[in-house]
């Protein structure tokens, strides 16, 4: 029996698409949340992301929904397996690799800078512990992964080989990246800031949002992806803490 006789299909792209959007701050105990995840619509995505939802259950609703979707969709992490076929995936790094103590830092640095040690001692230096998750960023911002990438007008702030042994150094556990920091801007950048962070299991969180609704520097950040083997890359939801103890 043909599949579309035993389902019943929506196809592609479903109607349903919250109106308007829920806050992206909240409260749970005291404690202020951040959702600092861009929102995924799958009629405007211009990287693959398709929902096929059916019904399973006949009279009695059940239903599932088929994604297809690439591993570098929205807000996701990057793990080393993205860089390396020996390297570690998704599915193979514990879970206490995506939560722990963030730090957001804006570099308030000329345009089209490279980041160099010397700039993220200034920012970073007296802040940073190993294990921190960190994330930069500058006021020279475009819309990632846009035609507006490596254009004319883009002047984000740049990570090579130098800023990569700095935080290989402190130990950190992911890099973040703001809409002011290139982490494409050219070979001679983008490999050995690869190369020099993923042998280390470090991991990248990429297209943050919301990082303006952030009241402290340093909060609890979480951004667990599906444990899933052989899997480079994945979407997350990433979220702050402010006030937790321990993680101020």
């Amino acid at each position: 029996m043909p599949v579309t006789d035993l389902y019943s299909w929506t196809a592609g792209v479903p109607a349903r698409c919250a109106a308007p959007q829920p806050p992206v701050t909240g409260e749970v105990n005291g404690l202020r949340v951040v959702d600092l995840t861009k929102v995924l619509d799958p009629r405007t995505e211009s990287r693959r992301c398709r929902l096929w939802r059916f019904n399973t259950g006949g009279l009695i609703p059940d239903f599932h929904t088929i994604m297809d979707l690439t591993s570098h969709l929205g807000t996701h992490c990057e793990c080393p397996y993205h860089h390396d076929e020996e390297w570690a995936s998704v599915g193979e790094l514990p879970v206490t690799n995506f939560m722990g103590r963030g730090i957001y830092v804006t570099l308030d640095l000329p345009k089209n800078a490279q980041i160099t040690a010397g700039d993220l001692d200034k920012a970073l230096g007296a802040k940073i512990k190993p294990g921190d998750t960190v994330i930069i960023d500058s006021p020279h911002k475009i819309p990632p992964f846009t035609p507006a990438t490596n254009g004319p007008d883009d002047h984000r702030l740049r990570v090579g080989a130098e800023s990569a042994q700095w935080f290989a150094d402190h130990q950190v556990k992911c890099v973040g990246f703001g809409d002011g920091v290139s982490v494409e801007s050219s070979d001679e950048d983008v490999k050995p800031f690869h190369d020099i962070l993923m042998v280390k299991n470090i991991t990248f969180l990429e297209v943050l949002k919301n990082l303006e609704e952030l009241r402290s520097e340093v909060f609890f950040i979480s951004y667990a992806p599906m444990k899933i083997m052989g899997l480079d890359s994945c979407p997350v939801r990433v979220y702050a803490i402010e006030g937790l103890p321990g993680f101020c």
